[in-house]
């Protein structure tokens, strides 16, 4: 690049080698303008390496410089008449330009500034920073508009004297401006270099891609970000509608969604303005069947069990127990049911169930040909539990027993309150209680329970997630089967309280009690 310096008559005179182009949008030439003055120029040459660089000058001063082929810059004026010009060079060695003169007229025009709030000057950002500033101005008549400049290009203009917008950036430097614009020709900006050096990532575990689930998806994610101040909230999406929001860095809820192939996104949003996403396509089956409100219908049987051998027994020396239905108070249907239990023989349990499906079924559902059972392979235990008193439930137990051809497969999943305070999933060959991993937190008054089932190959039990209050377990834990009578058949939901070191009396509710299965 080579700069001429001659007299102001004679400095434009140089003759080029290649026909050329300058024009400039703002300001126009004879304009009056403020004492910032935004010079917005584009250039064009016949020489085939294009053009090299572009200035201004001001009374015969060269004062900005950019190399391009555009010009988009903020120039200091002193009140008065000025002759300015904007030149073009091209890499052929020609130059041209065009004259702009131009008034500052101080009193008329008035000076103005810029606030920028966000972001901070050489601040690092993420791909979408929000910019927030506001502009003053002493013309009569105020601020006109504001605008956003990105590497010499104005890519944001509003009308007033707030900006508030999101910018697309890409990963690197940038030099970028804030300006304003006043209706008496000024224009005054503020320079926000920035740093875009963010990258975020969300990591899915459920539900699996190209996976078959049921009505009630277990949607469980995390997300990271190099954003400095870290991952701000995490959003589902199903068929672009966001069906569900959360703060923070994790994920865990489940949605009830339509049945049919269905194209979810889980994406992230960190503080810096980043932003991610993992799409995840599966099917949810259309074959769910309800059975609702259990609680309040006919046909639950009972027994108790006494330690150390927990044989059944009904009655049991030292334990008592009843239950009661439709209950107006506590309750959210209107009919729920109520389980008490006392004695003087510590640790002794009781288990209510309801066949629902197969022999004595409550339902309707004696499936007398041995066909219903056999097909089914997913289970959702749905409940709202009343706690009356934390202080003495020692341990709550849910469960969904199937039994066909002489194969028991009992899904037992019991709460440890006061025990370890974790979940635990039954191990039907060793009739063991083994740990889940998961914290069990009930609370005294409503509590909602969710629990996922899957019989697998070869009638393998499936533990699949725990959902309480609103957050999600995903257990994903595997036990073979265990051999039962050939003359057991069907379907059973089941509760169980357990007592503690008192068998203290405890009275627990159950309501909205259902089993969805396919």
């Amino acid at each position: 690049m080579r700069f001429i310096s001659y007299s102001l008559l004679t400095l434009f005179a140089v003759a080029p080698s290649a026909w050329a182009t300058v024009t400039v949008s703002s300001p126009s030439n004879g304009q009056t303008v403020g004492t910032t003055a935004s010079y917005i120029a584009t250039s064009t040459t016949t020489c085939s390496r294009g053009v090299a660089s572009m200035g201004v000058y001001v009374d015969n001063q060269l004062v900005k410089v950019v190399d391009a082929n555009t010009l988009s810059t903020s120039i200091s004026l002193t009140a008065g008449n000025h002759q300015t010009v904007v030149q073009e060079w091209d890499y052929c060695g020609g130059s041209t330009y065009t004259p702009i003169a131009v008034t500052v007229a101080a009193t008329a025009a008035g000076q103005s500034g810029v606030s920028v709030t966000s972001p901070a000057a050489n601040s690092t950002v993420g791909l979408l920073p929000t910019y927030v500033a506001s502009a003053t101005s002493t013309c009569s008549r105020g601020v006109a508009s504001m605008g956003v400049y990105v590497d010499n290009l104005l890519v944001k203009v509003v009308n007033g004297s707030e900006l508030n917008t999101a910018i697309p950036l890409t990963l690197g430097n940038h030099e970028t401006v804030v300006q304003e614009w006043d209706y008496c020709g000024g224009s005054t900006y503020t320079a926000v270099p920035v740093v875009v050096a963010t990258a975020s990532k969300v990591s899915v575990t459920s539900p699996a891609p190209n996976s078959t689930v049921g009505l009630l998806v277990d949607f469980m994610a995390t997300a990271t970000s190099t954003c400095s101040t870290g991952v701000a909230s995490m959003g589902v999406y199903a068929n672009n509608q966001l069906l569900y929001k959360a703060q923070g860095a994790t994920l865990n809820k489940s949605l009830e969604l339509s049945a049919g192939a269905q194209h979810t996104v889980i994406e992230e949003w960190d503080n810096c303005g980043g932003t991610a996403s993992s799409t995840i396509d599966f099917t949810v089956s259309d074959a769910g069947t309800k059975l609702s409100n259990l609680q309040a219908g006919n046909g639950c049987q009972s027994w108790g069990q006494l330690p150390p051998v927990y044989v059944d027994c009904s009655p049991c020396t030292g334990l008592n127990w009843s239950m009661a239905q439709k209950i107006k108070s506590p309750s959210l249907s209107g009919a729920a049911a109520q389980f008490n239990t006392t004695g003087s023989t510590p640790y002794g349990v009781v288990l209510w169930y309801n066949p629902v499906i197969g022999q004595y079924s409550t339902q309707g559902l004696p499936d007398e040909g041995k066909t219903l059972v056999p097909s089914l392979h997913n289970f959702t235990y749905d409940t709202d539990l009343y706690i009356d008193n934390l202080a003495v439930t020692q341990v709550l137990e849910f469960d969904v027993a199937m039994y066909m051809n002489g194969t028991g497969m009992f899904f037992g999943t019991q709460c440890e309150h006061l025990g370890s305070g974790g979940w635990d999933v039954l191990n039907n060959v060793t009739q063991q209680w083994n740990s889940a991993g998961v914290p069990c937190k009930l609370a005294n008054g409503w509590n909602h329970l969710t629990l996922q089932f899957q019989r697998g190959t070869g009638n393998q039990l499936i533990y699949q997630s725990i959902t309480l209050n609103g957050v999600t377990y995903n257990i994903n834990k595997t036990y073979a089967p265990f051999t039962v009578p050939a003359s057991w058949y069907g379907i059973t939901v089941n509760y169980q309280m357990d007592g503690n070191s008192k068998q203290s009396a405890n009275t627990t509710y159950l309501d909205n009690l259902s089993l969805t299965y396919w």
